[in-house]
């Protein structure tokens, strides 16, 4: 590391948040072309449907896509992410790295709730509101497509990247920032609110990237994302079915 130039970090910087916003781009993209075609079609999909679909558009083709294009420019294998079966010790990251996770978004949750800090509140968690049942789809797919999807293009890219260049430190917490700033565009409500809840969704961030760092495994954060949005979905169908207000749990998705 102590050869690493100057220019090294600034292009590694550069390709890495590059990737992290083409995977952006990409998805927006593919999803309002899709979107089109359903309604040029006059396809009328139910709301579990139309999520499957924008799911697998938004993680698979357009993070993962990104993601795999990177590996096959560059000549790399899925070697250079780290694939493998989680060993014991990778389970106990998995564990560990949830509770802290976790941990991590209530204080920042009760910090913010004192402050009495408006945060702003997931689009998604507005469709559940309207259509409950898209969270018995949002559960498991938590494990096989948003947790894989994300953590692939933006720890096994965005952050392998940036290790080329930086120290652990520095990589963990530019991707986790960048990480926490693409949620913006799926958050709804007024700037200064989309900014506090993205200064929330920046913990359990951390928590995905130093995992990684760890273990050397994509499939542990891959694993602690999913478990971690897989609660929060699950609380809240409770919630919205039990009780008067979402707008805590809508705040910390991701």
């Amino acid at each position: 590391m102590s050869n690493v130039t100057q220019s090294s970090k600034l292009r590694a910087l550069g390709v890495g948040v590059g990737a992290g916003l083409a995977g952006i781009l990409v998805s927006l993209v593919l999803v309002l072309a899709v979107a089109t075609g359903i309604q040029l079609t006059g396809v009328q999909l139910s709301a579990v449907a139309t999520i499957v679909v924008m799911l697998f558009v938004n993680q698979y083709l357009s993070f993962g896509g990104v993601a795999l294009g990177y590996l096959q420019y560059r000549g790399l294998s899925l070697d250079y992410i780290g694939v493998r079966v989680p060993s014991l010790r990778d389970l106990l990251v998995v564990f560990g790295g949830y509770l802290a996770a976790f941990g991590l978004v209530t204080v920042a949750g009760v910090v913010i709730q004192a402050l009495g800090t408006p945060t702003a509140q997931n689009t998604t968690a507005q469709m559940a509101q309207e259509t409950p049942e898209i969270l018995f789809v949002l559960i498991p797919a938590s494990f096989l497509i948003i947790g894989p999807g994300e953590e692939i293009l933006f720890r096994g890219i965005v952050q392998r990247r940036l290790r080329e260049a930086f120290s652990p430190a520095p990589a963990i917490v530019i991707s986790a920032t960048l990480f926490a700033v693409i949620h913006y565009v799926a958050l709804s409500g007024p700037s200064a609110a989309r900014f506090t809840t993205i200064a929330i969704l920046f913990f359990p961030s951390l928590v995905f990237g130093a995992a990684y760092e760890y273990t050397n495994n994509i499939v542990v954060p891959s694993l602690i994302h999913g478990a971690y949005n897989a609660t929060l979905f699950s609380l809240l169908y409770v919630v919205i079915t039990y009780g008067p207000s979402i707008e805590q749990s809508a705040a910390m998705l991701l």
